[in-house]
């Protein structure tokens, strides 16, 4: 089985919209293909890497991290199978486009193949013409791939230029005003007025804190997002019986509000086989911020009604509000610095709680929908994934049987 070599000039491809010095990884224990492989490729204005065996192929990926891997299937040490599952495992290594060039043609071949995550299938004998299309095809893509997650972070430092001062300005003209007022009332304060300035300096402090808090969390979220090795590090941890937690930062929000009576708790507090997978942090953070934007856009004397419960190999968390609600395109656009109709409601906030919520959820492979009708009720339904307790290390696992939050 041989290689075409003869590129025309109407199937010649340039690198032009990949990054310059482009490396690929060819791995196959047939000199020949190898060697005419490089030739094409180097001409083309790529650097190669060679291997003629899966273990040397592995090593190689590893640690020079190429921009592409073109492999065969029958190969010595290691078979092509094997090196894309172990790569496909490695958080280093996993997004790197991988090729099959191989002389199977079975149908059963590529589907497996495919099935185990590679990005393309080529059998041999190959023209020059298909593979330079093929390794073209992957890395435009991923470059464009790469190209779209830069201009989030670009949008993100961007959003936060333009919306950071004047969510800033809100909680510290509060504190500005009280400090003033000390001033005028230096002589003859009254307990009253001191405890009344003294609460309006708490209140606009922790509006502060938790705005400044929020920004620098969303911020690192984006960040671990558009990161495989940061996504490995952040999911770490679980959480045995959530109920409780559920139902204690729900009474703690309401009690904030002053809408203890509104809160309609409907929670599963049977034992559970099976734990959740999310930190605890991160699922009382994603619960504080749901409930706090279903009390904050709904009227007192409206019902908040959180339902906690399994289904389905997913533990799932319900929080409906009678509020005002939103509209099919508002949801569509619904982000990180986007509030809606403010000049006529006038709350504060940039809607980074409903984000970092969502951005939380996604990172532990949960889903997040949100279902709204203007002037009607609004849902928002989170599951988050549940693993037997035998596949939790004890160090992860936290225990909310007893919990009461403070």
């Amino acid at each position: 089985m041989t290689l075409l070599l003869n590129p025309s000039k109407e199937t010649a491809f340039t690198c032009e919209q990949i990054k310059p010095m482009t490396t690929v990884l060819i791995i196959d224990d047939d000199h020949f293909v190898r060697d005419s492989i490089c030739d094409l490729l180097n001409l083309e204005g790529f650097q190669t890497l060679t291997a003629d065996n899966g273990t040397t192929g592995l090593y190689l990926a590893t640690e020079h991290h190429p921009d592409l891997i073109l492999c065969d299937i029958q190969i010595p040490d290691l078979d092509g199978y094997d090196l894309l599952k172990q790569l496909r495992q490695n958080h280093l290594t996993q997004s790197i486009p991988f090729i099959f060039l191989s002389a199977r043609v079975a149908k059963t071949d590529q589907r497996l193949g495919m099935n185990l995550g590679a990005d393309d299938y080529l059998t041999k004998p190959c023209s020059a013409a298909d593979l330079l299309e093929a390794i073209n095809s992957r890395l435009s893509k991923r470059h464009a791939i790469q190209s779209q997650t830069q201009q989030e972070l670009e949008n993100l430092r961007s959003s936060i230029t333009l919306a950071l001062p004047h969510e800033l300005r809100t909680p510290l003209t509060g504190i500005v005003t009280s400090v003033e007022l000390l001033r005028l009332l230096a002589d003859a304060p009254t307990k009253e007025d001191l405890l009344e300035i003294a609460d309006t300096i708490q209140s606009s402090s922790q509006k502060l804190y938790r705005l400044i808090q929020n920004y620098l969390l969303y911020a690192k979220l984006e960040v671990t997002r558009c990161d495989v090795t940061l996504q490995a590090a952040f999911q770490q941890g679980a959480v045995s019986h959530p109920s409780p937690l559920v139902a204690s930062v729900a009474e703690q929000v309401a009690r904030q509000y002053d809408r203890a009576a509104d809160l309609v708790l409907q929670l599963d507090f049977e034992q559970p086989q099976y734990v959740v997978r999310c930190a605890g942090s991160d699922l009382e953070k994603i619960l504080l911020e749901l409930i706090d934007n279903a009390f904050k856009f709904s009227s007192q004397g409206s019902p908040v009604r959180v339902k906690g419960c399994v289904e389905a190999g997913f533990y799932v968390v319900e929080v409906r509000d009678m509020g005002r609600g939103m509209t099919e395109e508002h949801i569509a656009l619904l982000g990180a610095y986007m509030q809606f109709n403010r000049r006529i409601y006038e709350q504060h906030g940039v809607g980074l709680g409903f984000a970092i919520a969502k951005r939380l959820v996604e990172l532990w492979q949960g889903r997040l929908v949100l279902q709204s009708q203007p002037n009607c009720a609004t849902v928002v339904r989170v599951s988050l994934p549940q693993v037997p307790c035998a596949q939790v290390e004890p160090n992860e696992l936290i225990d909310y049987a007893d919990f009461q939050l403070q």
